[in-house]
């Protein structure tokens, strides 16, 4: 029996939190992982995860504000797993304050990381696949606040912002090329990076409030959207941001 050849994908942010998750989602469903995360984090406990069993999990160093970093990044994966096929664009940070008191070095801080450092791991994803003439998949991770106003996060939510109006924009200028370009819009997500926000009983209801559902998204439900925008079987899905956000943008 003909079995598939595993596919790759590169997730950033891989060692806790959403990134964790999908890399454990595209492992259990054919794919080798690059597991990318700043030096000194450690993705040892997601390579050595039962549900990776089968698959080929790739430790990579990867800082987001280093362009030298991104582009060898992108090479050890290739390099090291035979290709590249799915790029999850999702290492990110946060930035919580009243905006009249956020400084310069604030800003450039998380922006560096946000979106230009997306931004750049997407421009040199797109131009490996484009030098091997194969196609591709990114799906970045955007957010709610990026569509919706809420009260001391405008940074994360102005990087968020950019995050969606980039993918529409590299969806449209990739779409020749066979490079599809996607994002995920979460709503809070049970993560440990939410854990001390969230373990604040009052702060915790006000944003329950907020979700239709009445409950927060998981990371393992964003990482399955994340396959889903990455399956090869969905070419004509390009340019769309897919939010996972407990019905909060239906209100």
């Amino acid at each position: 029996m003909h079995t598939a050849p595993r596919r790759v994908a590169l997730v950033t942010g891989a060692s806790t939190g959403i990134g964790r998750a999908t890399a454990l989602d595209l492992a259990r469903h054919g794919y080798d992982v690059a597991l990318a995360d700043l030096p000194g984090v450690s993705v040892e406990e997601v390579a050595n995860h039962p549900d990776a069993a089968g698959a080929r999990m790739l430790p990579v160093e990867l800082d987001l504000r280093d362009l030298a970093s991104i582009e060898a990044c992108i090479a050890a994966t290739a390099a090291g797993l035979g290709g590249l096929d799915v790029l999850v664009n999702n290492a990110g940070t946060t930035l919580r304050g009243p905006a009249v008191e956020i400084d310069w070095d604030d800003w450039d801080r998380l922006m560096a990381v946000n979106l230009k450092g997306q931004y750049f791991m997407a421009t040199r994803f797109a131009r490996w696949c484009m030098a091997q003439k194969r196609p591709g998949a990114i799906v970045s991770t955007a957010s709610t606040h990026g569509f919706t106003g809420i009260a001391q996060q405008s940074v994360y939510g102005i990087s968020k912002g950019g995050i969606i109006q980039m993918t529409r924009m590299l969806a449209v200028e990739w779409a020749r090329e066979g490079i599809r370009v996607n994002a995920v819009a979460p709503a809070t997500v049970l993560t440990p990076s939410r854990s001390r926000m969230l373990n604040d009983p009052a702060r915790r209801q006000m944003m329950l409030d907020r979700l239709p559902t009445g409950q927060f998204p998981t990371a393992e439900e964003i990482a399955i959207a994340i396959r889903f925008l990455a399956a090869p079987e969905n070419v004509s899905i390009t340019g769309h941001i897919l939010p996972v956000d407990s019905g909060l943008l239906a209100v």
